[in-house]
């Protein structure tokens, strides 16, 4: 089972954008992206990389498999 690394808030972004999802809109408290009918609530902006556990649950909801995204880190 392939590791999932933290990442910073802009490596996030654009990775996503490489499966497909456009934004990041700001509307309320978080940002959002969005891919067809998907939308994907997205971390606010800060310092630190996002750990681990908090992508896990992104690419849950976002449906990209964590095989995938860990493929993508090339």
């Amino acid at each position: 089972m392939p590791k999932l690394k933290p990442v910073s808030w802009r490596e996030l972004m654009k990775r996503l954008r490489r499966f497909g999802f456009e934004g990041p809109y700001q509307v309320g408290k978080h940002p959002y992206m969005i891919k067809g009918n998907l939308t994907l609530t997205i971390p606010n902006p800060h310092s630190q990389d996002i750990s681990p556990d908090l992508i896990l649950r992104i690419l849950k909801q976002a449906e990209i498999n964590k095989e995938d995204w860990v493929d993508e880190e090339g």
